[in-house]
């Protein structure tokens, strides 16, 4: 029979590459966006899958909701991938960040409960809910410096109590940071492709930044996807951290962003301090050990190949919201 797969967030970056990755791999996909006819599927667009992939409406913070697409489309495996997923915006909307992760991670979980144990659940936390960190693993404890972790490490613990407590196959990847052209602008790495490239073509811009000390473990959001599925095959459900295991500071980003359009980043970035954040983590990368011993994956993309492949993109118009 073949597989139905459902996932909560289908709009965004790891939601468009995991449907064209399931969709290889002869499943059937399903994704919910809160409206489905206004919604803008660019990345599935942009990948070629967009009508290969059947899309519907769902408020996933309202159960009965989930429910009943859960229930409409009986999935043998169902990917919660949605919520506020900006770190620096959460600290603006802490309450409904919280709600658009914790709840809607709840609900996921309480519906499959009701209608059907057998299917997998893969949900999405967040290695920012280390706080500083390096070489974090699954044994390294939860210290989250902002609400957007905070409310991923609440929805982990949800996931790890629905797995022992009703023995439901749910698991958690803890995915430290992953890119790629889909990004939207909002993100900085993708904040500072773009700017790169608009000034290569002779923008006379000047891009303003945060704190660019900042370390982070940037790999590449394709890769990170394929682990996400490799979660759900094994016998034994289980959490899983994702990441190259390699940390570099903005800076380094930054350089090899402009670098790429022979720019020197000096002469057209300026920080700004009232872009740095209320509480910051300085450094942070993890160590997906685990996940290459059982899972088989390991991260084959290192922070300037994907710089590479961001950029040249960019320059392509193949990223998202490009004029093509």
């Amino acid at each position: 029979m073949t597989k139905r797969a459902l996932i909560f967030g289908i709009s965004g970056q790891d939601g468009a590459y995991l449907s064209r990755l399931l969709l290889d791999k002869g499943y059937e996909v399903f994704g919910t966006s809160r409206d489905a006819e206004l919604a803008s599927f660019a990345g599935l667009t942009l990948l070629g899958v967009r009508e290969r992939v059947t899309v519907m409406s769902a408020a996933p913070k309202e159960f009965r909701s989930v429910l009943q697409t859960v229930e409409r489309v009986a999935p043998s495996e169902v990917y919660n991938l949605g919520g506020q997923s900006s770190v620096g915006l959460s600290f603006e909307q802490p309450i409904a960040t919280h709600e658009s992760i914790t709840t809607s991670t709840l609900n996921i979980l309480e519906a499959v409960r009701e209608l059907d144990p057998s299917i997998r659940i893969y949900s999405a936390a967040s290695g920012e809910s280390f706080g500083d960190t390096e070489g974090a693993n699954e044994d390294t404890p939860f210290r989250p410096c902002s609400p957007y972790a905070v409310a991923k490490a609440a929805a982990f613990w949800q996931v790890a109590n629905y797995r022992d407590a009703y023995g439901l196959f749910a698991c958690s990847g803890i995915l430290f940071n992953h890119e790629s052209p889909l990004r939207p602008q909002r993100f900085v790495t993708r904040k500072v492709v773009a700017a790169a490239a608009r000034i290569a073509a002779g923008s006379e811009e000047r891009l303003l930044l945060g704190d660019l000390s900042i370390c982070r473990d940037w790999g590449w959001a394709p890769e990170y996807v394929d682990a996400m599925w490799r979660m759900l095959q094994p016998n034994v459900p289980d959490d899983y951290v994702i990441a190259t295991g390699a940390a570099c500071s903005l800076e380094v980003f930054v350089a090899a962003a402009y670098a790429y359009f022979e720019l020197d980043w000096r002469d057209h970035v300026d920080v700004d301090e009232r872009l740095f954040r209320p509480a910051e983590i300085a450094r942070g990368f993890g160590d997906a050990g685990k996940a290459r011993d059982v899972l088989g994956w390991q991260a084959a993309t290192r922070m300037p190949e994907v710089v590479h492949r961001m950029a040249e993109a960019e320059a392509s118009g193949a990223a998202l919201g490009v004029a093509r």
